[in-house]
């Protein structure tokens, strides 16, 4: 299960950034995961409940948000939203796509304790 690794590793950036605001605990912690970032949000979701404990996370309400997958044809620039990353274009049946959105990660904000 690689979304513990993934846990501890926000609850790390969550701690430098509230050393750097020189605050001692979060209020809550917004995360952004696209759906196919290859990250099972419940799990996810469980392995974030044990990486805050004795954190500046540990008593944050947890929000994740699924960012749906868009990508874009390169034949016709259609976008469109996709379930995988073999899906043609619904235009023009064209295979060469981008994925413009549905890959990320991202800590989207902390709300902190002042």
């Amino acid at each position: 299960m690689h979304e513990l690794s993934i846990a501890i590793s926000i609850v790390e950036l969550s701690e430098k950034e509230a050393k750097k605001a020189n605050v001692s605990s979060v209020q809550e912690i917004n995360l952004e995961v696209g759906t196919l970032s290859g990250i099972v949000v419940e799990a996810l979701e469980f392995a974030m409940d044990e990486a805050v404990n004795d954190s500046v996370l540990q008593n944050a309400i947890i929000k994740i948000k699924k960012v749906p997958a868009i990508a874009k044809c390169l034949k016709c620039s259609k976008e469109f939203p996709v379930e995988d990353y073999y899906t043609p274009c619904p235009e023009c049946n064209n295979f060469e796509t981008e994925l413009i959105n549905g890959k990320e990660l991202k800590i989207k904000s902390l709300v902190i304790n002042k």
